[in-house]
């Protein structure tokens, strides 16, 4: 193997990634899906399959503006990378944090008052994504790190 081919190989080896700082406005969430669509493109995925990462995209970021964060206008950090054929999407607000994340995980359930909410998004989630991560503390945040096999 002479040496361009090895730098090449290498390359592509490599982990790539892009990071995104979205103000928590319920209309980032569309340019979440849509970003993470885009940078998608790169793993030639299905139509299902990029449906699929945007709903549990939608789901995440949903979560960090409606229960992360009681306000407006803070900061969630949007992270997308890929190695091979694997997609990895990270959502991390720096909020309220998650006091018990397995009952938070659980269908149904909800700390929304509001009474629109179905406590449906980390199921959503794990239902269209391979692997669901979460990792949260009161008063610290939430960072839900999300990936799927593409072409799988």
């Amino acid at each position: 193997m002479d040496i361009q081919e090895k730098k090449r190989q290498e390359s592509f080896m490599r982990r790539e990634s892009m990071r995104v700082e979205l103000e928590s406005y319920s209309h980032n969430e569309q340019l979440a899906r849509v970003i993470v669509a885009a940078y998608m493109t790169r793993l030639n995925p299905t139509v299902e399959e990029t449906e699929d990462v945007k709903t549990a995209v939608s789901e995440a970021v949903t979560n960090a503006i409606i229960h992360g964060y009681k306000e407006s206008g803070e900061t969630l950090v949007l992270k997308v990378s890929s190695f091979q054929d694997e997609l990895q999407v990270e959502v991390e607000d720096h909020g309220v944090g998650i006091p018990d994340v397995e009952q938070a995980r659980q269908p149904l359930f909800t700390t929304s008052t509001e009474g629109e909410r179905s406590g449906m998004g980390f199921t959503f989630m794990e239902t269209f994504m391979d692997q669901v991560e979460v990792r949260s503390a009161p008063g610290r945040g939430t960072l839900v790190v999300m990936t799927k096999k593409i072409g799988a």
